[in-house]
């Protein structure tokens, strides 16, 4: 099957991309990058080397992914937002080499024109507002908007804003799944 890369995308070599995975116009894919099958990559959008994206990872227009980025199964990239990779960059000094490691878990969003400070994970199924500005790790389900992005509430895997109960009991209304709140962690049951 293969993948697609529109015509005026770029794909260097060394990269392993996978099956039903389509490259939008003006993308640059860099060297020594591994995307999994059936990802969207959108246009204009910059995959440093060494990225590494699961499956079914959606990236929208404008995005930049640079080395250090980790991004699991089911992860959203919403349009124009950012990774960092250095904390402290200066252009006549070089801290090549030195890139600080984010991971976002499994089914994250993020939102449009957020920007992830380098070495803050995202947790599973965690939700980044749109313009939020991520400074610290971010835990599994965890709802978060601003700058400095704070969490605000918490998020089902199908991306509601979950209610709990008195019992720390919550349901997501379209799967009917059910999630506990336990000393301020959620976990599905």
């Amino acid at each position: 099957m293969g993948f697609f890369a529109h015509e005026t995308a770029f794909v260097d070599d060394g990269c392993q991309i996978g099956d039903g995975t389509k490259i939008w116009h003006f993308s640059h894919i860099m060297s020594n990058c591994i995307i999994g099958e059936n990802c969207n990559i959108g246009q204009n959008v910059v995959v440093s080397p060494e990225v590494i994206l699961g499956k079914n990872v959606k990236v929208q227009n404008n995005v930049s992914i640079y080395t250090g980025v980790e991004c699991e199964d089911d992860v959203f990239l919403g349009p124009s937002m950012v990774f960092t990779n250095v904390t402290n960059p200066r252009s006549g000094v070089n801290r090549r080499g030195q890139y600080s490691k984010t991971v976002v878990k499994k089914g994250a969003s993020i939102g449009a024109n957020a920007t992830i400070v380098c070495g803050h994970d995202i947790g599973r199924y965690a939700f980044v507002g749109a313009g939020a500005v991520v400074t610290k790790h971010i835990p599994d389900y965890a709802l978060v908007v601003g700058n400095p992005a704070r969490q605000i509430g918490w998020m089902s895997e199908f991306g509601h804003r979950l209610i709990f109960n008195e019992q720390g009991i919550a349901e997501c209304p379209e799967s009917k799944e059910k999630f506990e709140l336990k000393e301020n962690q959620v976990k599905k049951l």
